[in-house]
């Protein structure tokens, strides 16, 4: 598995920002040595798993997101959604950011607090953790070439309240609009972050720990790689290294397609 190409300085400084103490691994805390994991992990080659269509919501409010033809519009209809109770808690709906036309698109779960104030996904320190590690594979928010951005959504567009795990109703709801923004932006590749984007994007209630390590495909051929949430990376930071190793897989993939 073949990483992303920078300067070793330049590598260093961003893996470094990100947690790692070597481009090829990330070092886990002597304090983590011990510590339980949550999921077992064996190691498995990497393969393409192919996945059915997102499904679409029950809603007759969502169903006719494939008919908006531009971001502006699919986020004007996110902001505007009544079609599950989460219109009645949220700030704000956070409908996603990014370059109209990323190679790489992230998706999350959910806003957060922070989220939910700022109407951006991935702010405070699950951002910052984000941004760090784009930044070892060449990428960022800020506008650019799309080579080097990002698109990044949420799988859910507004805030559950106290953060807790959407619903299947609500995954429902969101899932035309995430499904518009797919067929609009046309990623070469998607970070599915977690289990409910990989939930959502891919129709897998298996743990993160089972779907990481190989490539999956959405039904129109976009490859997928699940890694864990920047949230659940920073309360076990030991699995840093496990993300990192994801997004070498990622660049990789791409690289072996000759895709930047």
């Amino acid at each position: 598995m073949r990483g992303p190409s920078r300067p070793p300085a330049e590598r260093r400084i961003l893996l470094e920002t990100m947690g790692l103490v070597e481009f090829s691994r990330m070092a886990a805390p002597q304090a983590a040595a011990s510590a339980p994991r949550p999921e077992p992990h064996e190691p498995r080659p990497a393969a393409v798993a192919v996945h059915t269509p997102i499904a679409a919501a029950a809603s007759a409010e969502v169903v006719k997101a494939s008919d908006l033809e531009s971001l502006d519009a699919v986020h004007a209809a996110v902001r505007s959604c009544r079609a599950c109770g989460l219109c009645d808690t949220r700030k704000q709906a956070v409908p996603g950011v990014g370059h109209a036309h990323a190679h790489w698109m992230v998706v999350g779960e959910g806003p957060g607090e922070q989220e939910d104030v700022q109407g951006e996904p991935f702010v405070g320190a699950s951002g910052a953790l984000l941004d760090a590690m784009l930044a070892t594979l060449g990428l960022e928010r800020n506008p650019g070439p799309p080579s080097r951005q990002v698109f990044i959504a949420n799988a859910v567009k507004c805030r559950p309240p106290g953060n807790r795990t959407p619903s299947a109703d609500e995954l429902a709801a969101c899932r035309p609009f995430l499904q518009q923004q797919l067929a609009l932006v046309r990623p070469r590749m998607v970070l599915a972050l977690g289990r409910v984007a990989a939930q959502s994007l891919l129709g897998s209630e298996a743990p993160v720990g089972r779907l990481r390590g190989k490539v999956h495909q959405l039904h129109d051929g976009t490859p997928v790689v699940v890694s864990y949430h920047p949230a659940y990376l920073l309360r076990q930071p030991w699995e840093k290294a496990r993300a990192w190793e994801d997004l070498c897989l990622a660049a990789s993939h791409l690289d072996s397609k000759g895709q930047p």
